[in-house]
């Protein structure tokens, strides 16, 4: 990405951004008239490469939800990638720019019936689950497929940790195989998420411990498993320093390769850690105001909020960075909102954000490293605000 190397040098030293990135530039040289995501597709290509770089065998299948705008979708068929779907809408949209079916997986363990026979039509072979009943509809819909089954990890290493909703504790993964393979389906592997923001290569220890302890245990119980599906966490930078991405993944591999030995196939879904640093979203402020005289922080209040792009703020557990024109200016804390009628729509309040103690209905505002989960995030127009308008840079 656009960054600078500080404190180290080679592929381990962490990252920082340095001059603005192609899509900051470009936001600083147009005006828009509402908020606009701009994404710079050399920018994730980069990336790509420099995630490839470490990952070494293993094939990245880009998790489509973090940004399914299709000219990103279209130059990561070219470069070789693989997809993982969560839906029959993106898999339609894969395979529209070129995907070949045997690069995407259904990776969503809920899934319609109907889809599953859709994709099976398609020519998708690989499918998640974490349930007898999922593996009851795939063996219905698509018979003879190859399926992995969610093993449920906790990473409370994890900026965003991701528990419960998704996969199945240890004991119950040999059930699932073994019901896997009495409907005739191939077991094929295993599948795990680390944790969305897993910000450093170390976090994976101990959920790779796990994991490994239960993949030993299927093939000992006699299922030939080939499928190692490390699911997503590649981070983004967000303001704290994090490794070079080539570094970070060569570090995880280093961990698989200690604990799995010959895997014959891994798979890595990077979603937020391949496109956020790609994107930058132009913004305005359309308020600032105090409550009262005893408030001890400024309300600053912008034109997108949680509806309309930014939903990762919820809990405050993303931390966007934010540029404004009047930077140098003394600083101050603040409150951020969003625009609409919701008392929801605030951004930032346990910690304010810093920003220009003159800032003004009317500044500009550019958010960085927006790349991931904001436009695909964003409503039909809450509210009557719009959604947010995407520029591609190619």
């Amino acid at each position: 990405m656009n960054a600078i190397v500080t404190g180290l040098s080679g592929r381990n030293a962490p990252i920082h951004p340095a001059a603005p990135s192609r899509a900051e530039a470009y936001i600083a040289a147009h005006d828009f008239a509402r908020p606009t995501l701009v994404l710079d597709l050399d920018a994730v290509e980069r990336q790509f490469r420099a995630l490839t770089a470490g990952l070494g065998r293993a094939h990245v299948h880009y998790a489509v939800k973090a940004n399914p705008e299709p000219r990103i979708v279209e130059r990561l068929v070219a470069l070789g990638s693989g997809f993982d779907a969560a839906s029959r809408g993106e898999i339609e949209l894969v395979l529209s720019q070129g995907a070949h079916p045997d690069h995407v997986s259904f990776g969503n363990t809920v899934k319609r019936a109907s889809d599953i026979a859709f994709a099976h039509q398609a020519g998708i072979t690989l499918f998640a689950a974490d349930a007898e009943e999922e593996l009851d509809k795939i063996a219905a819909h698509a018979p003879g497929a190859r399926v992995y089954i969610r093993l449920l990890v906790d990473n409370p290493d994890a900026d965003w940790p991701l528990s419960r909703k998704f996969g199945v504790p240890a004991d119950r993964v040999i059930p699932l195989l073994a019901h896997a393979r009495a409907r005739g389906l191939v077991p094929h592997g295993l599948s795990f998420h680390v944790g969305s923001q897993t910000r450093e290569a170390w976090m994976w220890a101990g959920t790779l411990d796990r994991v490994a302890a239960v993949w030993h245990a299927a093939r000992d119980a006699g299922f030939d498993l080939h499928l190692l599906n490390v699911g997503g966490g590649f981070p983004a930078f967000y303001g704290t320093a994090i490794d070079h991405p080539t570094a970070y993944a060569a570090a995880v591999m280093d961990l698989i390769a200690d604990r799995f030995g010959d895997v014959a196939q891994i798979m890595a879904e990077p979603g937020r850690g391949l496109v956020a640093e790609a994107g930058a979203i132009a913004a305005e402020v359309m308020l600032v105001a105090r409550k009262s005289d005893d408030d001890l922080h400024r309300w600053v209040y912008l034109d997108i909020g949680k509806f309309s792009g930014l939903a990762e703020t919820i809990d405050e557990a993303i931390r966007y960075q934010f540029v404004t024109l009047r930077d140098g200016a003394p600083m101050g804390p603040c409150i951020l909102a969003g625009p609409s009628c919701d008392s929801a729509d605030v951004l930032y309040e346990k910690r304010p954000v810093s920003l220009p103690l003159t800032l003004a209905a009317g500044d500009k505002v550019m958010i960085r490293n927006c790349g991931a989960y904001t436009s695909s995030y964003a409503s039909i127009g809450f509210n009557g605000f719009p959604p947010l308008d995407v520029v591609v840079l190619g």
